[in-house]
């Protein structure tokens, strides 16, 4: 692959975690090994799944020593920015460059809603600091900030914005985007129920949330498109849907990280203030996901 050409299925993968909090290093290296044998291009620590609001400066920087160590140079390993200030950012930058990182997701400023103007700049600033590639993540539905088409006409003279993962859930995006700027940028999808209907429209990659529980099978989803055997793709895609949703509400996290303890990939521990799941919520949705997977496609094992 080229470093600087992102394409396929890059996970955004959660940090697991003990009861106490703590990182669990070795549940995420061996998750992180999981999803490089499922057939992943890449992979992205650290991003909105993967806790990083609330990890700790050092906690960051060790999640990323940790999947460089797992993937040992098989594929890109990529770090969600997600800082409040342009120092802090800049500064997560150069850290894990030194460490070796492959690149970054960029998200907006946390916490303040900048405006355009800001938002430029806030992108154009963090581009300067280092000459590695990088994924704009826009997620206006979470971040209240929305980087137009327009707008990423106006960045597309940055040489290491490569990429754009579009979570915007208005799939028009990909086309204004391919009609604005032509091939100028690879689009990912970040709505994973959104997936099949943007792999139509013609993306060059996902970020997968919910995929990270059944890391084969979101392959396989992938490939069907890719090969354009559109009919069981459909099947499987209807198959996964119900799970996919999972990535799309506020508790996505605990959503997900509960996916992942029920198909044995990992645990529901969650960073305070979030808490894990209680009562009628985790029960309605464990009854999602483990109707799912009684109706698991023909060759899951079990």
């Amino acid at each position: 692959m080229n470093p600087n050409r992102w394409t396929g299925i890059f996970p955004a993968a959660i940090t697991h975690l003990r009861p106490d909090q703590s990182i669990d290093f070795h549940a995420t290296a061996r998750h992180l090994e999981v999803l490089i044998e499922s057939g992943a291009s890449g992979l992205i620590v650290c991003g909105s799944l993967g806790e990083n609001q609330c990890l700790q400066p050092e906690e960051k920087r060790a999640v990323v020593r940790c999947a460089l160590e797992t993937a040992r140079g098989r594929v890109p390993v990529l770090s969600g920015v997600a800082e409040t200030s342009t120092r802090s950012a800049a500064a997560y930058l150069r850290d894990c460059a030194n460490l070796g990182i492959s690149g970054f997701m960029v998200m907006p400023p946390m916490v303040y809603k900048a405006e355009p103007a800001e938002l430029l700049h806030w992108f154009r600033s963090l581009a300067a600091v280092t000459p590695l590639p990088w994924m704009l993540y826009n997620n206006p539905v979470g971040y209240h900030a929305d980087v137009t088409p327009e707008m990423f006409a106006e960045l597309a003279d940055l040489p290491n914005l490569v990429a754009i993962k579009e979570s915007s859930a208005n799939t028009r995006r990909i086309t204004e985007l391919r009609n604005l700027v032509g091939n100028r940028y690879q689009i990912f999808t970040g709505v994973d129920d959104l997936f099949l209907e943007s792999a139509i429209l013609g993306i060059d990659g996902w970020v997968a949330g919910s995929g990270i529980a059944f890391p084969v099978q979101n392959q396989r989803l992938w490939d069907l498109t890719i090969a354009g055997r559109w009919e069981e793709a459909r099947g499987l895609y209807r198959w996964s849907q119900p799970l996919m949703k999972l990535d799309t509400h506020v508790h996505f996290v605990q959503y997900i990280k509960l996916l992942c303890q029920e198909t044995g990939l990992g645990t529901e521990w969650v960073r305070e203030p979030r808490l894990p799941l209680s009562g009628a919520e985790r029960e309605s949705v464990l009854k999602i996901i483990r109707t799912a997977l009684a109706r698991r496609p023909r060759g899951w094992a079990a």
